[in-house]
């Protein structure tokens, strides 16, 4: 069954969906295991064919479970997985590919990050990256958790501007992006990639989310998500281990906030008026 999710595009063209699937923390508790394969598959069922993972999560166990979940399925998906920064020399992340290549039961990542920036000279990596994509082993390469003076050296440096995106965090409880990183990235058609969309559930407990919630229907997490997914240039990663939170996603794909909800949303979660430093989690 084929599912409508909106996408966004790369900058050498190539469309990928708006909502994704993220892993973190999945394949770490075994009771767990089944249910979390059985959200991801339903996942890529409903056309939530992006998923992204890392070498960290789990220590690769996240990875060995997404095999397992993408059994049958790999030619459906678009892969994404992430090297550790004490991992990212020319010739570490080379190795490290190798090592999550052979987790994940793949011959190539659609999509590979540097989590974050580590004391690494950035155009070792890149070298790296550029070599990986020269075999054939990863179609794409990126970055996570780049502020913008970060994204300024890489692309100045030589194969930098190759980068296709930067997975950072960024929801609508954490706007600091939108001041200068989220206008830079869209300057380059380089969309941003937004992990903890809905803030790991820490929104606040009252706000126009829930009012605007409550008059739809729906719940406070997918209002969240349907505001981060109505944001140009950007896609997002959220986790879900259950089949329910899974649809529950997929339902907020679906929903389209008014100029009024939008408004509301603003006046409490106000977008930033200076430069902020970016946030990790």
């Amino acid at each position: 069954m084929s599912h409508e999710i909106a996408s966004v595009t790369l900058p050498d063209g190539e469309r990928i969906p708006k909502l994704g699937q993220g892993t973190w923390e999945m394949g770490e508790q075994p009771s767990r295991r089944g249910a979390e394969i059985a959200a991801l598959r339903a996942g890529i069922e409903l056309g939530m064919t992006l998923i992204d993972t890392a070498e960290m999560y789990g220590e690769g166990r996240t990875e060995t479970l997404l095999a397992e979940a993408l059994d049958g399925l790999r030619d459906d998906v678009f892969l994404v997985s992430k090297v550790y920064p004490h991992n990212a020399s020319k010739r570490g992340v080379q190795n490290a590919c190798e090592d999550s290549l052979k987790r994940l039961c793949t011959d190539r990542l659609d999509l590979y990050l540097l989590h974050w920036r580590g004391n690494v000279p950035l155009e070792d990596t890149i070298a790296g990256m550029e070599a990986l994509r020269d075999a054939g082993k990863i179609r794409h390469w990126g970055v996570s958790n780049f502020d913008t003076d970060d994204m300024e050296e890489l692309v100045s440096l030589d194969g930098g501007d190759a980068c296709a995106t930067n997975q950072i965090l960024y929801n609508v409880a954490r706007r600091g992006p939108e001041f200068d990183l989220l206008p830079w990235l869209a300057e380059r058609r380089m969309p941003a990639m937004a992990y903890s969309p809905v803030d790991h559930a820490r929104l606040p407990k009252r706000s126009p989310l829930d009012s605007i919630a409550d008059a739809r229907g729906m719940s406070v997490f997918e209002i969240a998500l349907a505001w981060v997914l109505a944001q140009p240039n950007v896609f997002a990663i959220p986790k879900a281990a259950r089949i329910e939170h899974v649809r529950a996603n997929y339902a907020a794909s679906q929903i389209e906030l008014t100029r009024e909800e939008h408004a509301a949303i603003d006046a409490y979660f106000r977008p930033p008026r200076a430069k902020r430093a970016l946030e990790m989690l």
